[in-house]
């Protein structure tokens, strides 16, 4: 008898027991990181080593948008071969570089930058196609067009 009766004390333990876990795994999972819960704060400002590093991402950029001239040079001398060795070789890494620094903007200027990036390396596609074929006014029309979005693009990087 004494052992029915402490069967049924154990039964009702455990449901006890089973009760009070669930209601600390709900207590826990609700309250245990309020700050996991909330999204992220977007940042309004960059720090002075946000800055630092945009502007050394910059200079790269930069450098590439100095060399464009010297593609205006192949272009007017309808120099083929070499236009399409100069997108390829000097500015061969300038989508890369552009989307790296995009990556580091604040959120409001990222999308802007992204698609920047996009037509910039999408002119340059022209002109490799143009030049491929030889069409010289494609490949004038998208030159002008590489060189407004890459100096609107290097306009967004803020400045120290």
């Amino acid at each position: 008898m004494a052992d029915v009766e402490f069967g049924r004390v154990m039964v009702k333990f455990r449901a006890i027991i089973s009760f009070l876990l669930v209601l600390v795994t709900v207590v826990v999972v609700n309250w245990g990181s309020p700050a996991a819960a909330k999204p992220p704060k977007k940042p309004t400002t960059y720090t002075t080593e946000q800055i630092q590093q945009l502007q050394a991402y910059a200079a790269d950029v930069a450098e590439m948008r100095d060399r464009l001239p010297e593609l205006a040079d192949l272009i007017q001398k309808q120099n083929w071969v070499f236009v399409r060795n100069f997108i390829h070789g000097p500015l061969g890494e300038i989508r890369t570089k552009m989307l790296t620094m995009s990556r580091n903007l604040l959120p409001d200027a990222q999308k802007e930058a992204n698609q920047l990036s996009k037509a910039v390396f999408d002119h340059l596609v022209d002109i490799d196609q143009a030049a491929a074929s030889q069409n010289y006014k494609v490949a004038v029309r998208s030159y002008a067009e590489t060189v407004r979005d890459l100096d609107t693009f290097l306009n967004l990087i803020p400045q120290g």
